[in-house]
């Protein structure tokens, strides 16, 4: 059904375009205006994260996994596995524009969703440092993302995926494996919750 609804909301947004005389969308791009929204804020109810503040490097590091099929393989990652269909036709230069008009377009900052313990969220966050740094900065060098800026419980799924074996699974994906084997200090649901709402407070008290 979600596909499907994908599928009607991405024919309406180019009829759209189209009609009122605006420049066409370059493609790809406008697959991810129907999910992650205009300005790229995200949609909680859909799955679909904030992207405004990712490197473009790790944005086109993430578009040719999914692509790869090294991102969304596992059949619980429902939404990587819809990913995987919307970027599966996208060329090299496709991405490289995707992944610049994501960095150049702001949204935001996203308000908490999730209620936890920060403080035992930051105990368990001292050993992301050493990738993504004190304030979650991220190092572009050793492939880690900044992390501030992101939604909570997009944290949380994506640590959940980690520790599950539903992402880094693949021999291909050397960080994500990495991540994989960094996730074993979250031992659970309520760990998820309290990592990733300490690393969300990062992005009030780092500005």
């Amino acid at each position: 059904m979600l596909v499907r609804a994908l599928i009607l909301s991405l024919t309406l947004c180019i009829s759209l375009s189209a009609t009122s005389g605006q420049t066409p969308t370059p493609k790809g791009l406008e697959y991810c205006t129907v999910c992650h929204g205009s300005q790229l804020k995200g949609n909680q109810n859909i799955g679909a994260p904030r992207l405004s503040g990712l490197p473009q490097w790790y944005l086109e590091r993430q578009l040719k996994n999914f692509k790869e099929g090294i991102r969304g393989v596992h059949s619980e990652d429902t939404r990587g596995m819809e990913m995987r269909m919307m970027v599966g036709t996208l060329r090299e230069e496709d991405i490289k524009s995707i992944a610049a008009w994501v960095v150049a377009t702001d949204s935001e900052q996203p308000e908490p969703t999730i209620s936890a313990d920060t403080v035992a969220g930051e105990a368990l966050y001292q050993s992301c440092t050493a990738c993504h740094g004190l304030n979650g900065q991220g190092n572009e060098d050793i492939g880690a993302p900044n992390l501030r800026g992101l939604n909570d419980w997009y944290l949380v799924t994506q640590i959940n995926h980690f520790r599950l074996n539903l992402r880094g699974t693949e021999s291909a994906d050397v960080y994500g494996q990495q991540m994989r084997a960094a996730s074993t200090i979250v031992a659970s649901q309520l760990d998820a919750e309290n990592l990733a709402a300490y690393i969300s407070s990062l992005q009030t008290e780092s500005e």
